[in-house]
Order: structure tokens, then C-alpha cells, then sequence
């Protein structure tokens, strides 16, 4: 992807949830602050009960920003739910020979996975409903930094689950529940070889450790180059308690691989939501004193 200049033009759409213009202020304020011309999409402001307006005005939106050669970057207003509906009727003939960065993360997860079952790199990302969060600095900061080509790399804390080694591969990954959901689908691809990064927000416990079976009984989970985990935020559990973490579940579930295994990593739904390059080959590097994550 190129990297972005001073002028540029870069465009927010929203390909779920409805969000208004006046959310969207803060986040314009800092994309023209980088010196980048804001365009917002039609979705914008759009309302078609809880989605921002109907399939066909959010595909149409999404094409649009795909194919406008002028656009240099496209940012997801925000998440909720409705991308996975857009994806199969996408055209990527005009964006493969202008392509350019797709951003945002949780339901966002579709996009990323079916873009990188084209051969295009994607942006995980804070979104702009989120810039006016506080303690967003540094989620907005990495974004920027990526945006513009300036290097960037990862070193996150010790955590008591982590296995230590070295992996390399394509970084994949993004929101449990999206990646689960898309299996078997025109948007799913090999995990073999590659270094997945896994997060996810608002789920029973039980429902993590049922998406962790079917990925391992998928065998999504057998041949990792590496695996890194994320925040699971806000977890509820039933009256009965499941019994487990979050962490213990997947720590379960990946117990007998082999490969590097990184917990505590500062990318999902907290303001501490670094930005990942999906697709491009990484470096995953899990030692007693730390995990780095490098981009090669």
C-alpha cells in the first residue's frame, strides 16, 4: 500500500452500524490535523433501522471508495454489525489497480479476511467513533504512524500463560466471534503457517470456548506460525459459572501446539487498541522478558 501524503483525501463510510455526523466531528479534527482531506460517505448520517442505511446503500457506498482512485484511504466509521452482508457482491477489479488502505476492526474482521482472500493487505484499527475516547492516544498515534510509513514495532509485556519460541508468517486475524462466523464461507482462508492475533467483546464465556472447539475442530488452530492474543472485554457468564477465563479457555485449547503464544497484547475494544497490518509477513518473538512483534 502506498503510504499517505500531506492532501490526500481519506474517506469514512460505515459499513454497519448507523452513526451520525456530529460523532464523527472528533475523528475529522485529527485526520485534518494529519493534514488529510476528509470525505464522508453517503452512509454517513444514514439510517435503516439499526444499520446505516440498507445493504444496497452500504455496498454502493463501500464500492464507491473502492473504485475512486482520488480516495487514498477508506476508514470504517465503526462496528456493530452488517459488513459480512456486503461482501460477496464486491467488485475489487478497479481497487486492484488502485488498492489502498481498508481500516477499522471488530465486525470490520469480515472485511479484512475477505480482502486478504484477495491478496490485499488491510488495517486493524481504532475507528473514528472511538477517537474521542480517552486514553486513545497512542491507538490513534499508531494508526497515523502506519498511514504515513513511519516504522513501526511492538514489544507488550511478560503475561504467566505465554509460550515462549519465534514464528514468522502473514498476520491475521481480528474479532473471535467474526472470524468463527465466517468459516466456510467465500471470506475464509488457510490459517496454516500464519501468526493469528484474536479479540472479542461482550460474549458468554461459553460461547468463547465453543468458537475455540470448532476453530480447533476446523483445524484453524493446528498450524499456527503464532498466536496472539488480545483483550477479551467485557465477558459475561451464566448463573452456573463456566468456570474459566477468557484466557484460560484459549489457553486450553491451544495447550498441545507448539508454536509461540502471546497473551496480554494491546489490540481490541480497549482504549489501548494498537494497529496491525493484516496480511503483511511478521515476526513474532515471545521471550521471558517481553513479546516483540516486527514486520518484515
Amino acid at each position: 500500500m502506498k503510504n499517505l501524503q500531506p492532501g490526500d483525501k481519506i474517506a469514512i463510510i460505515s459499513t454497519a452500524r448507523k452513526v451520525s455526523f456530529a460523532e464523527m466531528e472528533p475523528a475529522i479534527a485529527i485526520l485534518n490535523s494529519w493534514g488529510l482531506e476528509v470525505v464522508l460517505g453517503q452512509t454517513i448520517g444514514a439510517e435503516h433501522h439499526q444499520f446505516a442505511g440498507s445493504d444496497d446503500l452500504r455496498r454502493a457506498d463501500l464500492q464507491h471508495m473502492l473504485n475512486n482512485p482520488e480516495i487514498k484511504a477508506v476508514l470504517c466509521a465503526r462496528g456493530g454489525y452488517g459488513t459480512a452482508r456486503l461482501l460477496d457482491d464486491l467488485d475489487f477489479s478497479q481497487f486492484r489497480q488502485n488498492p489502498k488502505w481498508l481500516i477499522g476492526f471488530s465486525d470490520v474482521t469480515a472485511l479484512h479476511a475477505h480482502l486478504y482472500t484477495q491478496g490485499f493487505e488491510s488495517l486493524h484499527a481504532i475507528m473514528p467513533i472511538l477517537f474521542a475516547r480517552e486514553g486513545s492516544e497512542n491507538a490513534i498515534e499508531s494508526l497515523r504512524r502506519i498511514l504515513f510509513r513511519e516504522p513501526i514495532n511492538y514489544t507488550t509485556e511478560p503475561h504467566a500463560f505465554n509460550r515462549l519460541g519465534t514464528g514468522e508468517g502473514d498476520l491475521v486475524g481480528g474479532n473471535l466471534s467474526i472470524l468463527h462466523t465466517i468459516i466456510g464461507t467465500r471470506s475464509d482462508f488457510d490459517y496454516s503457517g500464519k501468526i493469528l492475533f484474536l479479540e472479542d467483546l461482550d460474549e458468554y464465556l461459553y460461547h468463547v470456548d465453543r468458537m475455540l472447539v470448532h476453530l480447533d475442530r476446523c483445524g484453524k488452530l493446528q498450524n499456527l506460525a503464532g498466536l496472539i492474543i488480545g483483550q477479551m472485554s467485557d465477558m459475561k457468564d451464566n448463573l452456573i459459572p463456566f468456570g474459566q477465563t477468557p484466557y484460560e479457555i484459549i489457553r486450553e485449547h491451544t495447550a498441545r501446539y507448539q508454536y509461540p503464544v502471546c497473551f496480554g497484547f494491546p489490540v481490541g475494544h480497549e482504549p489501548q487498541n494498537l494497529a496491525l497490518i493484516c496480511g503483511r509477513k511478521a515476526r513474532l518473538e515471545v521471550t521471558n522478558t517481553g513479546s516483540f512483534l516486527n514486520y518484515r
